[in-house]
C-alpha cells in the first residue's frame, strides 16, 4: 500500500456507539483540514451504529467501514485501523468524543512547526452531552518519558503522529487496559519527546458512570502498567503512583 504524504489517517473504533457515531462522522467531515480518510472499525457492535455507518458511506468516500467478525477489544480495533491507514499521519478518536472543527489543522501545523513525530493537545472535560463542563487538562509544551509515569495528561482523542518518524510497528497497542497509555509510554521510553500544543481542541465526554470515572479502577489499571507492562519496582511504582493520584485529584476539582 502507498502512504500518502498529506493524509492524516484518523482512526476509529467502534463499539456500539449507534447514539453518537453519525456526530461522530459530521464532526470530522467539518474539519477544516479536508486531506483525511475516517477508518471505522466496527468491532462487531450490537446496537444499530454499523447500520448509520453504511447509510454515511455513499456520501463521502473518505470513509471507510472495516467490520471485525467477532469482538476483540479497542487495542485490536485500533491496531486494525493503523494497518489498513494509507496516511502517513495516524490521529485517534474515540466516537464519543468531540473535536473542534479546526483540529486537525491546528494540530499539523504544531507538529510541522516542532518537527515532531508525536504531538498532542489539551482537552476539556466534557458531561454527557459533550457539553464542556469548564475543567480544563492543560497539555505541557513537552512530555518525557520519566515525567509522563506521574500524569497520564495525554488523552487519546488529542493524539497525532507522524509514522514516518515513528514507524508503525512501535505503535501497535498492547492487549491490556490503558492500552493507550502504554503505547504513549512505549514511545516516550524509545526516545521521542512529546509535544504539546496548549490549546483545547477535544471535548472528553464523561458520562458519570464510565469507567475511566471508576476511580478504583483507575488506580488498578495504572499500577497494572507500572508493574507488569514497565516492569518498575514496588518502590519507583508507589512514587509515581502517589504523584499521580494527585494530579489526578487536582485536575478534577
Amino acid at each position: 500500500m502507498e502512504i500518502q504524504d498529506r493524509l492524516v489517517s484518523i482512526i476509529v473504533p467502534v463499539y456500539n456507539a449507534g447514539l453518537y457515531i453519525e456526530e461522530t462522522i459530521a464532526m470530522v467531515r467539518s474539519q477544516t483540514y479536508e486531506n483525511w480518510e475516517l477508518i471505522l472499525v466496527d468491532d462487531c457492535s450490537k446496537d444499530d451504529g454499523r447500520r448509520k455507518i453504511e447509510g454515511l458511506l455513499s456520501e463521502d468516500k473518505r470513509i471507510r467501514l472495516i467490520a471485525k467478525p467477532v469482538n476483540e477489544g479497542a487495542a485490536r480495533a485500533r491496531n486494525t485501523g493503523i494497518n489498513a491507514a494509507a496516511g502517513r499521519y495516524i490521529a485517534f478518536l474515540d466516537a464519543d468524543d468531540v473535536w473542534l472543527p479546526d483540529k486537525l489543522e491546528r494540530e499539523l501545523s504544531f507538529m510541522e512547526d516542532k518537527q515532531a513525530a508525536f504531538v498532542f493537545t489539551s482537552y476539556e472535560f466534557g458531561d454527557e452531552n459533550a457539553a464542556g463542563t469548564g475543567k480544563t487538562v492543560h497539555a505541557p509544551a513537552e512530555l518525557v518519558y520519566e515525567k509522563a509515569l506521574s500524569r497520564t495528561v495525554i488523552f487519546t482523542s488529542t493524539v497525532l503522529l507522524d509514522t514516518k518518524k515513528t514507524g508503525r510497528e512501535i505503535i501497535q497497542m498492547p492487549e491490556i487496559k490503558s492500552e493507550d497509555t502504554a503505547t504513549w509510554w512505549k514511545l516516550l521510553r524509545s526516545g521521542f519527546t512529546a509535544y504539546g500544543l496548549d490549546e483545547v481542541l477535544v471535548i472528553y465526554r464523561r458520562p458519570a458512570k464510565s469507567l475511566s470515572s471508576n476511580k478504583l479502577e483507575a488506580i488498578r489499571r495504572i499500577w497494572n502498567l507500572y508493574r507488569k507492562q514497565e516492569g518498575l519496582s514496588l518502590c519507583r511504582s508507589g512514587y509515581y503512583l502517589f504523584f499521580w493520584a494527585v494530579r489526578a485529584t487536582w485536575r478534577r476539582l
